[in-house]
């Protein structure tokens, strides 16, 4: 009996530490899912909030002249209550740079409809963040890709210093960010933070899942962060010149490994993944690009199960589609691999210790991969 006091008690104290401490935005805020008309924000706070975006045009007026407008975390016209915040804005004017801040308003009570709101706690308005919509008619663009940091904020940290990527249009996290998605802490900590306080707020950031990502009691949650308002993992990107199509490789070993206790079904979800892909390739955006960039965590080997579906699922409709290059991570060595009558276009894979740097000028395609020196260890060039 004194043992389940002691316990209740416990609990009531770190209950009341919690509801002492003041709402404070603790991740974030970052770019998801950039087009050339929409944009979603993601962020979280501490405490259960209610949260919205304001937007205002890149223009001479101060945030403050008049009241911006307000996207909301909603859903079916629902105001969300929640730590994770993910804002959609959309109907935004291509090639268009905006400035916003995120704000979040804690719920004290709640009783019926009746509700008590707290404090309010948002990003600064005196020099807020930006960031440009994508356009298509650019003739020209410059990416930067990662690949397999494994929680390794520092090793990342270093890599995103000598690839500046704010001078980039977009920045590529092609997989194995982490080890295993066992909290929300272990992948901020790991690389997100990094990548926010180095470029996210500003420059898009698109996520290729890999392996690794699928691991953890975080797993299922992944998406509450990463693309939270696109339908799928997978999709295509038009910058300028360039289609990317972002594919979720799945896991690497059979469905029923031991490893994976019963839980995965990759191979069925690989399957439906190339029913997309046989109608995304259709879309414009593919189809009138000079260039078409194909971003997968694994590779299209015959060593692994996953990569051999890649290889049987995925190849075959991207060699009569054209594609152009395939980037890779996945085997924590640099390499690349010539077109053959397997894989019509080359891949090139970039290492655990390494970073990609991409570029289109005219009729050229230049990829470059740097070690954490900043010398050039590997490359290839498109040209049409």
């Amino acid at each position: 009996m004194k043992k389940y006091f002691l316990i209740s008690a416990i609990i009531i104290i770190c209950q009341q530490v919690v509801a002492q401490e003041d709402l404070a935005i603790i991740h974030g805020p970052y770019l998801q899912n950039l087009s050339s008309d929409e944009v979603t924000i993601v962020w979280v706070t501490n405490k259960e909030a209610v949260s919205w975006v304001e937007l205002a045009p890149d223009d001479s007026t101060h945030f403050y002249l008049i009241e911006r407008r307000k996207f909301y975390s909603a859903k079916n016209g629902v105001k969300l209550q929640g730590r994770v915040h993910s804002v959609k804005l959309n109907n935004l004017k291509t090639a268009t740079k905006y400035r916003y801040r995120v704000v979040s308003q804690e719920i004290i009570d709640r009783q019926g409809n009746f509700i008590t709101y707290g404090r309010q706690v948002s990003t600064t308005a005196y020099r807020p963040a930006t960031f440009i919509t994508l356009d298509p008619t650019k003739k020209s663009v410059a990416f930067t890709m990662v690949n397999d940091i494994h929680g390794r904020s520092d090793v990342l940290e270093q890599m995103l210093k000598l690839a500046e990527p704010t001078k980039q249009d977009l920045v590529l996290f092609n997989g194995d960010m982490v080890s295993s998605m066992k909290s929300e802490e272990d992948f901020f900590n790991g690389f997100m933070d990094v990548g926010v306080k180095t470029f996210a707020q500003n420059i898009p950031m698109y996520y290729c899942r890999g392996n690794h990502e699928t691991r953890g009691v975080f797993a299922t949650m992944f998406q509450d962060y990463f693309s939270p308002k696109s339908p799928e993992l997978y999709y295509l990107v038009r910058q300028g010149p360039v289609c990317f199509v972002v594919l979720d490789c799945g896991e690497d070993k059979p469905d029923t490994d031991v490893e994976y206790y019963g839980i995965t079904d990759y191979d069925y979800y690989r399957t439906i993944e190339a029913e997309w892909l046989r109608e995304a390739i259709k879309d414009k955006r593919y189809t009138e690009a000079p260039f078409k960039v194909i971003v997968c965590h694994m590779p299209p080997f015959r060593d692994w199960h996953g990569e051999a579906e890649i290889l049987e699922k995925f190849v075959p409709i991207l060699n009569d589609a054209k594609a152009d290059v395939m980037l890779c991570g996945h085997l924590h060595h640099t390499s690349k691999h010539e077109a053959n009558a397997a894989v019509k276009f080359p891949v090139l894979i970039n290492s655990n210790n390494s970073y990609l740097k991409g570029s289109v000028e005219g009729n050229k395609l230049t990829l470059d991969i740097y070690d954490l020196d900043g010398k050039r260890t590997e490359g290839l060039t498109v040209v049409h």
